[in-house]
């Protein structure tokens, strides 16, 4: 349980540098992703769980659990 709350805590982070950081260039995206089609932002969707999948697999294979 512990791991869900820090990835949690560590997504908003990153998303609140996001916003904090550059905020036109995230509007500018969001407008970008309205116009691509449903089909490859699901594309995209599933490339990223996907990525963050085996980063997470292989973080805790050759880095140990903590």
């Amino acid at each position: 349980m512990r791991e869900l709350f820090t990835a949690i805590g560590l997504v908003l982070v990153i998303e609140g540098l996001l916003y904090a950081v550059a905020p036109g260039r995230l509007k500018s995206l969001a407008e970008f992703a309205s116009r691509v089609s449903d089909d490859m932002l699901r594309n995209a969707g599933i490339v990223a769980v996907a990525a963050g999948v085996a980063i997470v697999w292989a973080a805790r294979t050759f880095m140990g659990a903590g």
